[in-house]
């Protein structure tokens, strides 16, 4: 039986590993088994961070509107119900935006949920 290579289609697996292996530190940018290690792990991590970056951020949001509500003697869980029962539709996103860059319109807002 003759003996296969597999020329081409090897060649373009290894070069596809190795080319997102670039960058990497050591023999793991070089050699075929640390890199597909490498390469693996990278992926693995980052399809877990994707997911750990909305939380992160969130928990960023409710920091920032926690600490400019506070400023205007509220408590988060207090601003967050009163919203909810005026009926305001802003995401945490929207709300720390605006404590950052709005404080004026963020203290009309905060005024919203006390009235609620």
């Amino acid at each position: 039986m003759p003996r296969v290579k597999k020329g081409f289609k090897a060649r373009r697996r290894r070069n596809r590993i190795l080319k997102v292996a670039r960058g990497f530190r050591g023999g793991r940018s070089k050699l075929w088994r640390s890199a597909v290690e490498a390469v693996r792990r990278s992926w693995v991590y980052a399809y877990k961070h994707r997911r750990l970056r909305k939380r992160d951020f969130r928990r960023l949001w409710i920091t920032r509107i926690n600490a400019a509500s506070r400023q205007y003697g509220m408590s988060y869980s207090r601003f967050i119900a009163g919203l909810t029962r005026a009926n305001v539709k802003l995401d945490r996103k929207m709300l720390s935006e605006l404590a950052i860059h709005e404080p004026a319109t963020f203290e009309k807002i905060v005024d919203i949920a006390r009235q609620a």
